[in-house]
């Protein structure tokens, strides 16, 4: 296994002998165990979005594909988080049950407190217009042809109900002026550029005031400069109003930006990457350090990368050491006989362990 960035390397243990068998739980042993999972709190109950062992199958013409596997995914309030994988890795599909757009097949998932394997077509729709702001990838999708920008941003607020038109007028042109749009405010979409565009289409998706904000590739169709202000204004909304938001991504420049990146792999999340600033004691400049983890889930699961697992013939099981500090993983196979080299190409999917 690799060290740990920040530590000596230790000497290469030697390897372990099994275990001796344990003994088997007493009666009261389990009533304890039992208890004190009781006791603990449910999982992702501080967390404003909570997905647990989430599953998405679909079926066409006989064959289920499972989309969601089993995934968890917790995100605080507040966050500004990035989501990326592979096409058919299930992060588009994640996002559509997340906006409302979808239901679940089995598993759990909370946004805001809201249960969304429990929500009937009527609070769907109050979800969605309340709770949840969304950006497409395409502008088209965002915005009505017919209305100006104010209008655009005016219409979710007038659907709501509850305030005066000049008390919708003001608070879409708020918007307006907080993501630098306000020479748009008359403009059409077709009159409007492809950055104005997702501009104008964040501040719709903000207009209700959503606890959470999703973007599914929100710069896919635009070029880097226009990316930068599109993302810019992602940043404003999450540091001026606290909207948490999630944005599904391809674009390793918007990953890169954000404080935390989690990557979906065949319908579970594989790895995250956190990212801090740190000032360096002698000169006093600030660095971003970026650290990539591994993710266990609620079954403790683990997914090993290929180029980790290859190299030792790690395929369909492995042996495990607890140490003091840490877990080691060896290959199933004896001290002095080699391992034999994978089937497939290192590059593929990872194992799992």
């Amino acid at each position: 296994m690799t060290p740990r960035p920040d530590a000596t390397p230790p000497p290469t243990p030697a390897r372990p002998s099994p275990p001796p068998p344990a003994a088997p739980p007493s009666l009261t042993d389990l009533e304890r165990r039992a208890a004190t999972r009781h006791a603990r709190p449910v999982y992702g109950h501080d967390a404003l979005i909570a997905c647990d062992r989430l599953v998405r199958v679909f079926t066409t013409d006989g064959v289920e594909v499972q989309a969601l596997q089993g995934l968890d995914l917790l995100v605080s309030e507040g966050e500004l988080m990035a989501l990326v994988g592979a096409s058919g890795s299930g992060k588009s599909t994640l996002m559509n049950i997340l906006a409302g757009l979808d239901v679940p097949t089995a598993g759990a998932a909370r946004v805001a407190g809201r249960d969304l394997l429990a929500m009937d077509a009527r609070t769907r729709l109050d979800y969605r217009r309340n709770i949840v702001g969304f950006v497409w990838q395409q502008t088209a999708r965002n915005l009505l042809p017919y209305l100006t920008a104010l209008q655009n941003i005016a219409l979710p607020m007038q659907l709501r109900g509850g305030r005066r038109r000049s008390e919708r007028t003001r608070a879409a042109e708020e918007l307006l002026s907080l993501l630098s749009l306000t020479h748009c405010r008359d403009r059409r979409p077709h009159q409007l550029s492809g950055g104005e565009a997702q501009r104008t289409a964040i501040a719709v998706a903000l207009a209700n005031t959503p606890a959470v904000l999703l973007a599914d590739e929100p710069t896919g169709e635009l070029d880097s400069h226009t990316a930068e202000q599109v993302f810019a204004a992602f940043r404003t909304a999450n540091e001026e109003l606290g909207t948490t938001i999630v944005i599904v991504t391809h674009d390793q420049k918007v990953a890169d930006e954000v404080r935390r990146t989690v990557a979906i792999r065949d319908g579970r999340t594989s790895t995250e990457v956190l990212r801090r600033t740190e000032i360096d004691a002698a000169t006093g400049r600030e660095s971003v350090v970026a650290r990539e983890y591994a993710t266990l889930d609620r079954a403790g699961r683990l997914q090993l990368p290929a180029d980790y697992t290859a190299p030792l013939g790690m395929r369909d099981r492995v042996l495990l050491q607890r140490e003091p500090d840490h877990i080691a993983v060896w290959p199933d196979a004896p001290a002095d006989t080699p391992a034999e080299p994978p089937d497939e190409d290192p590059t593929e999917d990872p194992t799992e362990a």
